[in-house]
């Protein structure tokens, strides 16, 4: 057996090994995404949009009243934010007269904008803290029972489930697993581009050297 074989021979276990890891390491982001959850809404709380927006880390928020074809819903419909957060609530004026406020028994936050108003632009503002830590269910009153109701989580020790890396409205890939799929498919098709070069040009090369 030659030296050009052996030497083919070592570098294909190398390569077929850092492409084994390499996939294994994409493997793992892709379970990193797959294992992202979502608080643990009361199903009456999804509503009539469902929209869902994980606002964790922003100090401010802004929920659409009268979203949807017919100005009957919240936008985001779901949101979980931190403690300290502002959430503003801003009326588009479609869909007649809402107001917010929390269903009896809906959770710990007490939301209540007062009586219910139509004008566009009309705005209830909230500031959370640790008393609404938890999630809670709130809806507009006047359109109760036709499904205007929505939620909001506060902090970080509420339930959650598993949502297979996405939610209602966009898949969400956390930043490391996004960075550590990019670099792993960079590394497969340097690794194999390089495999390629060898098997076809390094017998060659070689002699080329050595004479």
């Amino acid at each position: 057996m030659s030296s050009d074989d052996v030497s083919r021979r070592a570098f294909m276990r190398t390569a077929g090994g850092a492409a084994a890891a390499a996939g294994a390491a994409t493997a793992t982001a892709g379970t990193a995404a797959a294992q992202e959850v979502e608080p643990d809404w009361p199903s009456a709380a999804v509503g009539n949009v469902g929209s869902y927006t994980d606002a964790r880390g922003q100090d401010s928020v802004t929920i659409s009243v009268g979203a949807g074809d017919q100005g009957l819903a919240f936008d985001p419909t779901l949101v979980w934010v931190d403690e300290g957060t502002t959430i503003t609530w801003e009326w588009t004026g479609n869909g007649g007269d809402h107001n917010v406020q929390t269903v009896e028994g809906g959770g710990p936050a007490s939301l209540d904008s007062g009586d219910p108003v139509g004008e566009e632009g009309a705005t209830y503002e909230y500031e959370t803290s640790s008393e609404d830590a938890g999630i809670t269910h709130y809806h507009c009153v006047p359109h109760t029972a036709v499904g205007m109701h929505a939620g909001l989580a506060v902090g970080e020790d509420v339930a959650t489930v598993d949502v297979g890396g996405g939610s209602s409205d966009a898949v969400f890939v956390p930043d490391a697993a996004r960075a550590l799929g990019v670099a792993t498919f960079i590394a497969m098709v340097s690794t194999l581009g390089l495999a390629f070069v060898f098997m076809k040009y390094g017998g060659s090369i070689t002699r080329q050297e050595q004479a």
